[in-house]
């Protein structure tokens, strides 16, 4: 039942539009992907690049139409941002699939108590 189309679009919707809203949708799906689906931690980071791609591509379209995209500073964040998770990926390539999946749960979690404790800065 969860692996029927109906269901997977409706979980694609909902992250996508969790995405759109600069929340991290990809977290979830992997989340969705490995919790519910059960599949390997390798084929969800795949499924997630992807997802995450296809995702970045309008939300970017539409963000840089009202401006709100300071090119100068992106443009070396993007190139170093690339360099490190091309690197990074070979070298994590070769880690146990045990260590991985804690080092993302901790991430996980320290960016949720991130979120549930932010107080923006006042002006």
């Amino acid at each position: 039942m969860v692996n029927s189309f109906p269901v997977s679009a409706a979980i694609g919707a909902a992250l996508g539009f969790l995405s759109g809203l600069g929340v991290g949708g990809g977290s979830l799906l992997i989340l969705w992907l490995t919790l519910v689906l059960g599949l390997e931690q390798s084929q969800a980071r795949s499924i997630n690049l992807l997802f995450f791609f296809f995702c970045a591509i309008p939300a970017c379209l539409i963000r840089s139409r009202k401006t709100q995209i300071p090119w100068r500073t992106l443009f070396p964040a993007i190139t170093a941002g690339c360099l490190f998770a091309w690197g990074i990926s070979l070298i994590s390539s070769g880690w146990d699939i045990a260590l991985l999946k804690k080092g993302f749960g901790v991430l996980l979690l320290f960016a949720g108590l991130r979120e549930l404790f932010y107080k923006p800065k006042q002006k």
